[in-house]
């Protein structure tokens, strides 16, 4: 069932259609009646509900463009309704001054034509064929943005410069004097052509980027002199940043130099802070250059569509790291067998793998440990406070709907309640940023176990009115955000396009990435500092992420998910929730993550059980299961992670050389693939074994065949030469 909200917005989309068309109607009844009083109200709120819905409700509008009722369409009937209402009104001569009217108004829109055709041509000199940041692009000529009015908002532009036009005919409708109508199509004249001839001025070649073709050669030539090493490739969805952003410590620690590829243009902003140059390259075409680079290693978190097509580089070797690890059939997508190796955790993903049977080679199979676990802190016994922190971090529904991939829905509000009904318990919920996005249950689920928690929030501030925190901790959380801010995000105008941002992106500051991670630690203190210890908290923010929320905690809830697998990595008490539909005993056997965790029914049995082992570990029975797991699903601790992934990524590193050699000495030996000097050094040796003149190579000896199939273009026979090559 929808929620009340939904069916508000629905309801209130409705009623603005309706005004809208209402607004029509009445403009051209007052029009043809006339009355001008209806006609002047009419004409008026017809375009101010224009204007207001262009700011608050855009994608209402959207729909009135689908069935071609635009806003260039609906601004046309507004004119023409005006001119038909001034044709009717007494005392406003056809001839004399109406005329005059009707014909500023067609050269208003000729000017409103000339400035769109502009902002099209703007647009497209601003759009190269890739984006970057953390570079230094200034050789492409980047330049600040024009306005967003004149180059990118095309309908609020014509509305804006509409009003003087509107207002001035209301006045010629009200005084019979169709001087004030001038006056008002002068302004409005003078804003569309002025903003034409401002917008073109970005065509001129001070102010125009280079073309594709030069940037392109830009960009080889980055490569060259910058000579990436490894890289980490990565496309998605709008939601899906995170999948990569949890890689990007661990890239910057590689030996070599590293370099993240994006083929989405809107990815390049959902990247966190990082000093890792970033280069988007959308088009396949332009994606291929990286072949001529140093580049040899890629590493991919996610798989996605176009993946395929950065695979079809041979001279790059390509690793699959995922974006964390579980017992789901998601972890062994048969997928993963399109790379040259998959690099996983430890033991328990290797064993995974082979009993999936999905055709990953256990020879391919590489143990590198999850580098990124290194800031979660150790286990350190019984809570220290009077109060029990539990984090409770259930994963999404998933793609396949199976009802044991998330507990929100049929069990996480039992959870909650239990968890809240205990007064020494402080709750941390922390959904997966993608829950309900599939499945509307689990979004309804989700708002409804906020508003339980919320409530309790709101309960225990009255019981414990007077024993907050000071105002002193909101103001250090206030600054360090803005410090915070400051270091990791770009201040752009409201106008900045691509190009602008590129400008500002540029090549990062030294140290910055060290200033960053000390700013982020102040913020998460000054985050858990801000609020009194036994408050609850929602967090559905990127800040704190995940990690900062297991130092927290005393114990977890979630499912069968990759936060399990890091989790463990503190050997912390935990417990997951089986909606699975299994009895306890398959569940365990079936997702080994659980083998060392309190298991929850979804009717939320256990919980009272787990919070009291959390609070006496001398009742905990699951510590040395705990540690056994930890070291079967992550690997062992020495050496650490770090160092196993970045041998990793230097041997793959060597195997792509060691493959280009082989390829280099195979195509040496190949006809056509050898250079002049060599050919000519053949060429006179024969020639001396012949006896014959060295200008008469052996060329003229080839079949006729060959040299009329070289003249008419026929291209068999280069087709074993390409093939060799590809």
């Amino acid at each position: 069932m929808p929620s009340a909200g939904f069916a508000n917005r629905r309801a209130l989309k409705l009623v603005a259609l309706l005004a809208m068309l209402i607004a029509f109607v009445a403009q051209l009844v007052g029009a043809l009646l006339p009355v001008v009083p209806l006609f002047i109200a009419a004409s008026v709120v017809n375009l101010g509900l224009d204007l207001y819905l262009q700011h608050k409700q855009p994608g209402l509008l959207s729909l009135l463009g689908k069935i071609r009722l635009d806003i260039t369409v609906r601004q046309l009937i507004r004119d023409m309704l005006i001119l038909v209402g001034l044709l009717h009104i007494p005392g406003i001569n056809p001839l004399k001054e109406q005329a005059p009217l009707t014909i500023g108004l067609l050269v208003f829109y000729v000017a409103h034509f000339a400035c769109q055709a502009a902002a099209v041509l703007v647009r497209r000199t601003r759009t190269l064929p890739f984006l970057t940041r953390n570079i230094d692009a200034s050789a492409l000529r980047l330049t600040n943005a024009p306005p967003r009015l004149l180059a990118r908002q095309t309908g609020r532009r014509l509305l804006r410069f509409s009003v003087p036009t509107t207002l001035g005919m209301m006045a010629t409708a009200i005084t019979r004097d169709a001087l004030w109508g001038g006056i008002g199509l002068a302004v409005s004249l003078v804003l569309a052509i002025g903003g034409t001839v401002y917008l073109a001025t970005w065509l001129l070649p001070k102010k125009r980027a280079v073309s594709n073709e030069q940037a392109l050669e830009w960009l080889d030539e980055w490569l060259q002199e910058y000579k990436p090493t490894v890289g980490m490739y990565f496309s998605g969805g709008t939601t899906s940043a995170y999948q990569a952003n949890m890689w990007l410590s661990t890239l910057a620690e590689l030996d070599g130099k590293p370099i993240i590829v994006l083929r989405e243009r809107f990815m390049v902003q959902k990247i966190d802070a990082t000093d890792i140059p970033i280069v988007c390259i959308p088009k396949v075409a332009n994606l291929m250059r990286l072949e001529h680079s140093a580049l040899k290693v890629l590493l991919h978190p996610a798989n996605s569509g176009k993946t395929s097509q950065i695979l079809r580089i041979p001279s790059i070797k390509h690793a699959f790291i995922n974006h964390g690890e579980s017992d789901k059939l998601s972890s062994c997508n048969p997928y993963a067998k399109a790379y040259d190796e998959v690099w996983v955790a430890g033991p328990a993903a290797r064993d995974r793998y082979q009993l999936a049977d999905i055709g990953v080679e256990d020879k391919d199979v590489v143990e590198v440990g999850r580098p990124q676990l290194s800031p979660i802190k150790a286990y350190e016994g019984a809570p220290k406070g009077e109060y029990t922190t539990v984090l409770y971090a259930p994963t999404w529904e998933g793609w396949d709907g199976n009802p044991g991939n998330t507990s929100v829905i049929l069990a996480g509000e039992n959870i909650v309640r239990e968890l809240l009904a205990d007064p020494k318990v402080r709750l941390l919920y922390k959904p997966h940023p993608m829950t309900g996005s599939v499945d509307p249950e689990a979004g309804a689920a989700n708002a409804r176990i906020k508003a339980m928690i919320q409530e309790a929030i709101a309960q225990r501030a009255a019981e414990r009115e007077g024993q907050g925190v000071g105002p002193e901790a909101a103001a250090e959380l206030e600054a360090r955000t803005e410090e915070l801010r400051a270091l990791t995000t770009s201040d752009f105008g409201r106008s900045a396009d691509e190009l602008e941002k590129m400008l500002i992106q540029s090549a990062p500051e030294a140290g910055r990435a060290a200033a960053v991670a000390e700013a982020t630690a102040a913020w998460e203190a000054a985050y858990w500092a801000s609020f009194p210890e036994w408050e609850h908290r929602i967090i559905t923010s990127a800040r704190p992420a995940i990690f900062a929320c297991f130092n927290q905690a005393d114990v977890l809830i979630s499912d069968v998910s990759s936060v399990v697998s890091d989790y463990l990595s503190s050997e912390k008490p935990y417990a997951v929730a089986n909606t699975s539909g299994m009895t306890e005993e398959e569940f365990r056997t079936n997702f080994p993550t659980v083998r060392a965790a309190t298991i929850l029914t979804p009717e939320a049995d256990g919980v009272a059980g787990l919070l009291e082992t959390v609070r006496n570990p001398e009742r905990d029975t699951l510590v040395q299961a705990r540690k056994e797991l930890k070291e079967h699903l992550l690997g062992p601790s020495d050496p650490p992670s770090l160092a196993r992934f970045n041998a990793a990524a230097l041997a793959l590193h060597a195997a792509a050389e060691e493959r280009q050699v082989r390829m280099e000495a195979r195509l040496a030996g190949v006809p056509g693939q050898r250079d002049e000097g060599t050919e000519a050094h053949e060429a006179q040796e024969a020639a001396e074994e012949m006896e014959l003149d060295p200008s008469e190579s052996p060329k003229s000896a080839e079949p006729a065949e060959a040299a009329d199939a070289a003249e008419s273009g026929d291209e068999s026979a280069e087709g074993s030469e390409t093939r060799a090559v590809v």
